[in-house]
C-alpha cells in the first residue's frame, strides 16, 4: 500500500504492508504525530486510537526504517536501528526509505494516503 510520508516537513518514500493493522492505520490517515526517542533505537508516537491486532503475521525483529506498532502501549515506532528480537506484540506495518540519522532526529511524522 503506497503512502505519502513526511518527516519534519520533508518527503520520504514509504510503503505499508497489507496486514490488518496496516490497513487499520490507513483508516486514520491523514495522521500527524509528534515523535520522541525511545531507548536510542526508535522514535515513538501515539495514534488517536489503538489498531487492530487480529490476523497479525508471525513476529519478526524490526530493522532500521521499519514503521511498527507496539500493541500493549498502542504506539507507532519508527526504528532507526535494528530492534529487539522478534516480539509477538510488535507488528511491522511498513518501511520508510530514509537514512538512520534522519530517522533518529525526526520530531514529527505525517502519514497521508498516496495521491
Amino acid at each position: 500500500m503506497d503512502i505519502r510520508v513526511t518527516l519534519d516537513g520533508r518527503p520520504v518514500d514509504a510503503t505499508l504492508n497489507d496486514s490488518p493493522a496496516a490497513r487499520d492505520l490507513a483508516t486514520l490517515l491523514p495522521l500527524t504525530l509528534e515523535l520522541k526517542d525511545f531507548h536510542g533505537t526508535e522514535r515513538i508516537g501515539y495514534p488517536p486510537r489503538k489498531l487492530t491486532t487480529e490476523g497479525a503475521p508471525e513476529p519478526s525483529a524490526a530493522r532500521a526504517g521499519d514503521l511498527a506498532y507496539y500493541a500493549p502501549w498502542g504506539n507507532l515506532a519508527l526504528f532507526h536501528r535494528a530492534g529487539p528480537a522478534a516480539d509477538a506484540d510488535l507488528l511491522v506495518l511498513g518501511h520508510l526509505d530514509a537514512g538512520a540519522d534522519r530517522l533518529a532526529r525526526a520530531e514529527r511524522i505525517t502519514i497521508e494516503p498516496a495521491p
